[in-house]
């Protein structure tokens, strides 16, 4: 462990300034009040104004610097450190699962004499964290990256990919995973196209809660992740989160067919226009449809991971400028997803604009902003005038999953007519057969 692990900033270099490190007993006197603790480490993402020490009674501190502060050594204690258990008995017959970390709370683990939050990085951390784990499955883990969500991009999209197919060439039964939830939509989209012709499942799972907070979902989420990548009978690439607010079932929700709903509720991610492929419940997998890719074994891979980064996603509104869409063309754009009203509609003075794009080879599709139904651009004379400068109109797909197909499509080939022709063809469940009416 680094001598001062988490801290950065002024506080760096106070505690540099007094000659400190993690693990020392410390007197910290600021502004007439007198602490003194263990010198405690601090997470990667912690603010930079803070020292944390353990005060005799057990808890943490937080002190905040000052140009006044005066911190003295008073004693030598031992740097705290987080020892994993050792790794339970394997049993045989359990199928082996690997669980690659890319970020959020849900391989995560809390180290309650620090208070910090950590990536699980090892079999044995995930064991520590989830004991039943050893009872379900042999796990190989990794930690591919730590990141938030929203940094996850599309060169991290390839590398999931690439180290997904990786493990499933190896011969696992299945591979999980972790990832923070506000992106995981857009990764699961990614990998589904990316990962083509799936022998096993890829289980994308999170946690709305962390787990050091009493009402985290992180622990059942990561047990039915594990147990569907062992044993569903699918090969998909899904999202499993939480059925209900309650512990009872856990959901497993196609990759391109899935949105996050609910900015904090544990059962935040709905399946869209479809239903759910399959509830896992006290271990237990039911299958919801007989609409699915079945596990096979001897299926080969075909790992195409590259997407083209110049596409955008464009929302219409009432204010909405045309020059928006002349940007996109100026700038290099190749591919622009409009996420129209309705059924599938943008005010008729933007139509030069997009003809314009389209005569310069960007490809030009309509989603809805409308969570359920189906883009029709041949009711209204809007649509059917999009349609006839060459807008595609995109069925039932969200436009999440077509920002990531299209850009997908463009990385694949350069060819507009071909470009369109993938674009129109259901390769993963993009598009539902029909509209579903119930449920929303």
């Amino acid at each position: 462990m680094d001598e001062l692990t988490g801290y950065r900033g002024e506080v760096l270099q106070a505690l540099k300034k007094f000659a400190v490190k993690v693990g020392d007993i410390i007197k910290i006197a600021t502004d007439g009040d007198v602490f003194e603790g263990t010198l405690m480490p601090r997470y990667e993402l912690a603010d930079d104004k803070h020292i944390v020490i353990k005060l005799k009674n057990g808890y943490n501190v937080g002190i905040r610097t000052s140009p006044n502060i005066k911190i003295e050594r008073v004693g030598v204690g031992t740097i705290p450190a987080f020892v994993p258990p050792p790794l339970p008995k394997e049993r045989p017959g359990l199928p082996e699962v690997a669980v690659i970390s890319t970020g959020g709370t849900i391989a995560s683990r809390v180290d309650y004499r620090t208070g910090a939050v950590h990536p699980a990085i090892s079999a044995s951390d995930l064991y520590s964290v989830v004991p039943e784990l050893s009872e379900i499955a042999k796990v190989r883990a990794e930690v591919l990256f730590s990141l938030y969500s929203e940094n996850i991009q599309a060169k991290h999209w390839t590398k999931m990919a690439e180290t997904t197919a990786s493990y499933i060439r190896g011969g696992v039964n299945g591979v999980v995973i972790c990832h923070g939830t506000d992106t995981m939509a857009y990764t699961s989209a990614a990998l589904s196209f990316a990962l083509q012709n799936l022998p096993v499942p890829v289980v994308l799972v999170g946690s709305q809660r962390s787990s050091d907070r009493p009402s985290s979902d992180a622990a059942m989420n990561l047990i039915n992740a594990v147990v569907a990548a062992g044993n569903a009978p699918l090969a998909e690439v899904v999202i499993g989160m939480h059925e209900s607010p309650s512990d009872t079932a856990t959901l497993l929700h196609r990759g391109t067919k899935v949105r996050k709903c609910h900015t904090s509720r544990r059962d935040a991610f709905r399946s869209i226009n479809v239903g759910p492929l399959a509830r896992i419940e006290a271990g237990k997998i039911t299958m919801l449809t007989e609409n699915y890719t079945r596990r096979d074994s001897e299926r080969k891979l075909a790992l195409k991971p590259r997407f083209n980064e110049k596409v955008a996603l464009i929302k219409f509104h009432p204010l909405f400028d045309q020059e928006l869409i002349e940007w996109h063309l100026n700038n290099g754009y190749k591919g622009v997803i409009l996420e129209g009203t309705g059924l599938g509609h943008v005010r008729k003075h933007l139509l030069p604009s997009i003809k314009k794009s389209i005569r310069n080879g960007v490809i030009v599709c309509m989603t809805s902003q409308c969570l359920w139904g189906r883009v029709n651009m041949n009711v209204y004379d809007v649509g059917r005038d999009l349609q006839k400068i060459g807008v595609v109109p995109l069925e039932d797909m969200l436009p999440e999953t077509a920002l990531v197909k299209t850009a997908w499509v463009l990385a694949q080939t350069g060819n507009v007519e071909e470009a369109r022709k993938l674009l129109l063809t259901n390769m993963v469940g993009e598009f539902s057969s029909r509209t579903l009416y119930e449920g929303w």
